[in-house]
């Protein structure tokens, strides 16, 4: 994985343009309410001021009317409410007066700004009262109010702070020591060290049920690791000589000798929480949307406020009456669900999909990702594994695929060929077992031959049947004109004068690869296969997997225009590369998605990354971004709906009536709107990706 890659990631320069990053709200979009706050700190500030706001209560003039009872004779009881009342405001309402403090200076008055100019009214008139005005005191108004805030406040942060888990989760899984190897065979000996003191270069020993301490290489051994809280893969992958491991995974039941390749911020682990931090930090548009529904609504409820105060005067209310009806008009519009509706269900999305293998560099990519309506695949390495297989098989007689297939790997096996490295690849894959074999011998240009089993056998291509005088049986020449049509090389397996079998050798599609393009299909998605290889390799990877259309031959520096002359058709597209020489097509498409096998996780030009390479994936974006949206439309149509209900009735439209909404009743709904948004957001961890 590259270092340089993680560090300098960042969205990229299309979406600063196509999304208008610098409007005249930006700066608001980046204000932050709860900067310097914590869960701990409301959480405390809620106990002691509920313990505060009881004596409140009950030697207060409000429960003593509601409920007809009369509050326990004390000395000094008619200082109670004062005193307490003014503990809470002082010791509770802090966070709300500095918060509106840093609101004003960055011109951005918001729902801190509102809280702390009901609370501070709330006081100012009360203290008033106490020294002579008129009127009838709000201490215990003022005292729940501010309980009731910070209960508020206290649960949104908790909510916010278990949607940002993943990160503390994935910190987690590394180990803080490691097994260090030095010497080897009967000079071995294993020392615990300290993961921070590893080095590239250094062998560690992971033993059954350990978690791996860096990335590394298995140089011996054999185990299952557990790679699901990285890659989102739940079945364990097998590892032998030659795997690459993942920090922060766990080793099942065998020991792995391991030499490290990645530490510390050069992990695939290191990398993942930064892309996750990176994601959490980006903006959408619909955050965007809801800040600024938030900013016009906290001056909608200024001015209702202020209206508000003046029609109670103007129609001959109290002074109490009338600042009552200002204070609460003013807590129940604090837009809190509506800033809290967005950013709660995109960290819930973006923590979902870094658990599923689904990492989201660039919100936006996330949001558009439920418009696409095409979708377009690099070939190599994406569709196809980007590494030459056997993918067919002729034989003649009583020899079958299997026992052709371990004969050939067994006089390939010390050939340095790419063919040669397909066939024993593919035989080992299968699981057979591949004999022994002798008296080996390169013919330079033609193949290889050796003797097995007693047997002396062959292995080339047409040249090598030239040179061995050897005509292959017409079942055979069928075999390879289809293989040849279809782009793929052909070897054949002689003995003698005669060619027992025949392989088709090509870049073998992924097994994934058609179930990925069913579930595309299914979700209403056209899919397009890009390609730099002829059009017959194309098509017959077009066939196999059921894609929609083909562009072949096509140059790395034109898939970008391809992309834009689709978009030109009015399409969505998203386009599915590694990043490498499909950069500038991820930049041009609206939804860039970068493969990144395991260490290669770091991939700048995607707006989402792959973390299993496997291509499925795909489909699991675009329902994550479409079940993300439902539940940011479901919110913002609740925030909006009660703002629209809940300030005429705090203004005190139904008074004639007799319903009227106290500030304490105000401070219950808005904080009961704000804990359902953010319910609602955390029903979306139950949604089936």
């Amino acid at each position: 994985m590259s270092d340089q890659h993680m560090h300098d990631a960042s969205p990229s320069t299309k979406h600063a343009d196509q999304h208008g990053m610098h409007d005249e709200h930006a700066a608001h979009a980046g204000h932050d309410k709860h900067a310097g706050h914590s869960v701990a700190m409301f959480r405390d500030k809620f106990w002691l001021s509920l313990l505060l706001t009881l004596p409140t209560l009950v030697w207060g003039h409000m429960l003593q009317g509601a409920l007809g009872y009369t509050a326990p004779r004390v000395p000094g009881a008619m200082w109670i409410p004062p005193v307490f009342g003014t503990a809470v405001f002082v010791y509770g309402g802090t966070p709300f007066l500095k918060g509106a403090v840093r609101e004003i200076r960055d011109r951005l008055p918001g729902m801190m700004t509102l809280i702390a100019l009901a609370i501070s009214v709330a006081f100012t008139f009360s203290a008033a009262v106490v020294l002579g005005f008129p009127g009838m005191p709000l201490w215990e108004e003022l005292a729940t109010l501010v309980t009731i805030m910070l209960l508020g406040h206290w649960l949104e942060m908790r909510s916010i702070s278990q949607a940002q888990g993943a990160l503390g989760e994935l910190a987690k899984l590394l180990p803080s020591t490691a097994a260090r190897v030095r010497g080897e065979g009967a000079a071995e000996q294993v020392e615990d060290v300290p993961v921070a003191e590893l080095r590239e270069g250094d062998v560690v020993l992971v033993r059954p049920g350990a978690g791996v301490p860096a990335d590394g290489v298995v140089r011996s051994g054999r185990s299952a690791v557990d790679e699901a809280l990285v890659t989102g893969e739940s079945a364990p992958v097998e590892k032998k000589e030659g795997a690459t491991v993942i920090a922060g995974t766990v080793n099942g039941s065998g020991s792995l000798r391991v030499e490290v390749t990645g530490t510390g911020e050069r992990t695939t682990l290191a990398g993942i929480m930064r892309l996750v931090e990176q994601a959490q930090s980006s903006r959408s548009r619909a955050q965007a949307l809801a800040d600024r529904a938030a900013f016009w609504l906290t001056w909608i409820a200024l001015g209702a406020s202020v209206v508000t105060l003046v029609a109670w005067l103007l129609v001959g209310a109290t002074a109490s009456t009338a600042i009552e009806r200002f204070v609460t008009v003013l807590v129940i519009a604090c837009p809190h669900a509506l800033g809290l509706a967005v950013p709660l269900v995109l960290e819930i999305s973006t923590t979902l999909g870094a658990r599923a293998g689904l990492l989201v560099r660039d919100r936006r990519g996330l949001e558009e990702a439920r418009n696409l309506t095409t979708v377009v695949f690099d070939k190599t390495g994406t569709l196809t594994l980007g590494e030459h297989r056997v993918v067919a098989v002729r034989t003649l007689g009583d020899l079958s695929d299997d026992q052709a297939l371990r004969l050939t790997a067994a006089v390939e096996r010390d050939a340095e060929h790419p063919v040669a490295l397909a066939i024993v690849t593919s035989a080992a894959e299968r699981g057979l077992v591949v004999p022994a074999s002798s008296a080996f011998e390169a013919i330079p240009g033609r193949g290889v031959r050796s003797t097995v089993d007693g047997h002396q056998l062959a292995v080339g291509g047409p040249n090598l049947l030239t040179n061995l005088h050897v005509t292959p049986a017409p079942e055979l020449q069928q075999f390879a004109e289809e293989a040849a049509a279809r782009g793929q090389g052909v070897v054949y397996l002689i003995e003698g004068s005669g060619a027992l079998a025949a392989f088709a050798v090509a870049d073998a599609v992924r097994p994934e690869s058609a179930e990925a393009v069913r579930r595309l299909h299914e979700a209403g998605v056209e899919v397009v296969m890009m390609t730099g290889d002829t059009r017959a390799v194309a098509e017959a990877v077009a066939r196999e997997l059921g894609i929609d259309t083909v562009l072949a031959q096509v140059l790395p520096e034109d898939k970008a225009a391809n992309i834009e002359a689709l978009q030109r058709q009015g399409k969505r597209v998203a386009m599915v590369g590694d990043g490498v020489n499909d950069a500038p097509a991820l930049v041009t498409a609206d939804v860039g998605v970068a493969i990144g096998a395991g260490t290669k996780v770091a991939v700048e030009a995607g707006d989402i990354v792959l973390v299993r390479s496997d291509p499925r994936d795909v489909s699991r974006i675009i329902n994550l971004s479409r079940v993300s949206y439902r539940k940011m439309v479901q919110n913002l149509w609740w925030a909006a709906g009660y703002n629209i209900i809940a300030i005429p009735l705090a203004a005190g439209v139904l008074a004639h009536w007799g319903v009227i909404l106290s500030p304490a009743v105000g401070a219950v709904l808005m904080s009961m709107s704000t804990i359902i948004v953010a319910i609602n957001a955390q029903l979306l961890r139950r949604a089936q990706l």
